[in-house]
């Protein structure tokens, strides 16, 4: 990130605002990594002879039909049919194009729980379809949602909000109001792309601010979204709205923080936030346009059910 100087204001209700020293660590606690690791099983263990003949001998995983065999009727699943070039692995018999079919049949009798049943999921599901479900299960777990790197850690959002903490050394803020200053000495030089991450806690639940400089095309943008730590269903019960301005003129976003179900690559480049052009990014500097001075602010809110049955209203407090 070259960013060359951010500093961040979170203002409370009933406070006044005050500068945040990003060396200071967030006062909220944390558990450690240890007190929120995920136990996830894989696969579930093998309890009776049906459940060890259905383990693939190549990939250790369950198998789902088809299920193919060999000549000396050894099995394996369809992935590693391929990935063996047609050989099989265990007496290096050509394997053809020949089908378990009894197998196949034992395992549609089978119903299995979900393999993240031990983070809460009580659902039972027939052998054959079980993969489906797993893939949309919301008891899964969430992949981490900084964007600076490939990060392929996973797990419950007290675990990543540690390993954001800890691990990535993101910032770390209360509240339910902002007040971000960005500045960038050479605005005419964006890399694609240059990004923050910024972690507020409020309503009890956390929220990813990000604000990125990227090419769209041929031009410099500026883009600033926010998503919720959590599933997509949940994340609709919140608000949020991003201002920016300077020289008597400013641009306001409104919208539904996305869930981090969704990657941060994938909201960026639907443009679901506030995007600024360069050139209006500069007249909001004022000076004389050499540096970038930006003041990004907003608010969440959560939305609630009015008493009379009617439309939302909001929920300022935290």
């Amino acid at each position: 990130m070259d960013l060359d100087s951010v500093e961040c204001v979170s203002s409370l209700e009933g406070m006044d605002e005050c500068e945040i020293d990003h060396h200071h660590p967030f006062p909220h606690q944390f558990s450690s990594k240890q007190n929120h690791n995920v136990n996830i099983i894989p696969t579930i263990h093998p309890t009776t002879s049906v459940h060890e003949l259905l383990e693939c001998p190549v990939c250790t995983k369950s198998m789902y039909p088809p299920i193919h065999q060999c000549h000396n009727g050894h099995t394996l699943c369809s992935t590693c049919k391929t990935r063996v070039h047609n050989g099989c692995p265990t007496c290096r018999q050509e394997l053809g194009d020949i089908r378990c079919l009894a197998l196949e049949k034992v395992a549609e009798s089978l119903e299995l729980p979900c393999k993240y049943y031990s983070l809460g999921c009580p659902e039972i599901f027939p052998y054959y379809s079980q993969l489906k479900h797993e893939a949309v299960c919301n008891f899964r777990p969430y992949s981490c949602p900084y964007a600076g790197s490939e990060c392929s850690v996973a797990g419950d959002i007290p675990y990543l909000v540690a390993h954001l903490r800890e691990d990535h050394k993101v910032d770390m803020h209360s509240g339910s109001t902002f007040n971000h200053r960005y500045v960038k000495s050479n605005p005419r030089e964006v890399e694609n792309a240059t990004w923050m991450l910024t972690v507020f806690h409020c309503f009890g639940e956390y929220f990813c601010l990000h604000f990125e400089a990227f090419q769209l095309g041929m031009a410099p943008v500026y883009m600033a979204f926010l998503q919720f730590m959590g599933d997509e269903i949940e994340a609709r019960n919140y608000s949020y709205s991003l201002e920016v301005g300077g020289n008597g003129r400013k641009l306001i976003w409104e919208g539904t923080p996305r869930s981090i179900r969704d990657s941060h690559r994938k909201v960026r480049d639907s443009h679901d936030g506030l995007i600024i052009q360069r050139n209006m990014a500069l007249f909001f500097s004022g000076g004389d346009r050499k540096e970038l001075k930006l003041r990004v602010t907003g608010r969440i809110w959560k939305e609630q059910q009015s008493p009379d049955g009617g439309a939302c209203i909001p929920n300022l407090c935290s």
